[in-house]
């Protein structure tokens, strides 16, 4: 139920109790695909996976190192004689997907403005999610045995007591579903949203909510506090189990590879409509949020904008997805192909204050690597063929 999350809503911050409650929506798989992303900044302890910037410590695993390639989901709408983007996004991702394609970034450059789900990065318009939540409901719906399993869970997300206990109970739990997929190298950290909205900002490019982080937050806790409880232990039920985690990869993994076709079958395998309460939160989540979405994308449109709107991926597949509902409005829609490439490593050039000595065995060692490597057969084709269009150093060694 939970997986949907990290297609359907979005967020970010620095301090874990901050940046919880800000970012929640990006969470959940289903809010993944759904929403925004979000920044935990979380110091690797004992067992528990590394934070987001200690994972770009790993061999291979900067940013700075990969190509870009293509991922996610991506629809042209003309109308009036200006052209409307619309990119199905996910709220987290990897270090690797951090910079968008070539195609995706070719479209936000023809773009005025960038439309997200919320733009998580105004502190005023985020204090819904910020705001300390009523102590009366927080004894109510965390106590007894679930504000046990809830511990445990933190504990084992290695988040220290007390971090996110001023949060909505329903965050509480969500807070740690974008934890889980580190042990996978995702991270909310490296969601799409966040990584558009850094290239849109370093270009001067406006940045547009879509919607308010109080009507998210009505979405997340439901119509009555039994209803919110009864996703508490849903979600409670999924993290124990280890599913979440599982659903979270396969997600993101379709998404990467832009599997519209899956996507759009997400009711029949995701296991997410087994209750009452989870089909009312899928339909909260998409169906009645979908038509605001693109009456937002629409007036920007009107006003002469050329909008980019990127939004989890899940509001994009179906009859009551956005391409369908800007068609209905007048706007020409189709899909942009895109084609994702394994990520090929940039070289980097060796550094500057490097002897004449040193240098030859760097370049020494890394042939050898190289050659191993091929030898190997651990290189696969499609992989070699990118190689062969990226710049070599002048060592010529393909990383």
């Amino acid at each position: 139920m939970r997986i949907l999350r990290i297609l359907v809503a979005p967020r970010r911050d620095t301090h874990l109790k901050t940046r919880t409650r800000a970012s929640l929506l990006s969470r959940l798989p289903r809010l993944a695909l759904a929403g925004a992303c979000c920044v935990l900044a979380l110091a690797a302890q004992g067992a528990c996976p590394p934070s987001a910037i200690a994972s770009l410590g790993k061999p291979g695993a900067a940013v700075g190192q990969w190509n870009a390639a293509d991922r996610g989901l991506l629809w042209r709408a003309d109308r009036d004689g200006r052209t409307a983007w619309l990119y199905g996004t996910i709220h987290l991702g990897r270090a690797e997907w951090v910079r968008p394609g070539p195609t995706v970034q070719k479209a936000l450059e023809q773009s005025d403005a960038l439309a997200l789900e919320l733009d998580v990065r105004d502190p005023v318009a985020m204090q819904p999610m910020t705001q300390q939540a009523d102590p009366a409901v927080v004894a109510r719906l965390l106590s007894g045995e679930r504000a046990r399993r809830l511990a445990r869970q933190n504990e084992a997300a290695c988040v220290p007591p007390g971090t996110t206990a001023g949060l909505q109970p329903i965050l509480q739990v969500m807070s740690l579903a974008g934890l889980v997929a580190r042990a996978d190298g995702l991270y909310p950290e490296f969601g799409a949203d966040e990584a558009l909205a850094v290239s849109a900002r370093n270009n001067n490019k406006p940045v547009f909510a879509l919607e308010s982080a109080a009507a998210q937050l009505k979405m997340l806790t439901g119509d009555s506090e039994a209803e919110e409880a009864e996703q508490i232990d849903a979600a409670l039920d999924e993290l124990e189990s280890g599913q979440l985690r599982a659903q979270m990869k396969e997600l993101a993994d379709i998404w990467a590879r832009g599997d519209a076709d899956k996507l759009a079958r997400y009711p029949e395998w995701c296991n997410c409509l087994n209750t009452p309460a989870e089909q009312r939160l899928m339909k909260r989540l998409l169906d009645d949020r979908n038509p605001g979405l693109a009456d937002g994308i629409e007036r920007m449109h009107a006003s002469g904008q050329r909008v980019f709107a990127a939004v989890g991926a899940l509001h994009m597949v179906g009859p009551q997805g956005l391409p369908a509902l800007l068609a209905a409005r007048g706007f020409k829609v189709a899909a942009v192909p895109l084609v994702a490439q394994p990520p090929v490593a940039v070289p980097t050039a060796p550094p500057p204050k490097a002897t004449t000595r040193g240098a030859q065995g760097a370049r020494n060692n890394r042939g050898a690597k190289a050659s191993g490597a091929k030898a190997s057969g651990t290189r696969s084709t499609g992989t070699a063929k990118s190689a062969q269009r990226a710049p070599a150093p002048k060592s010529k060694q393909r990383r």
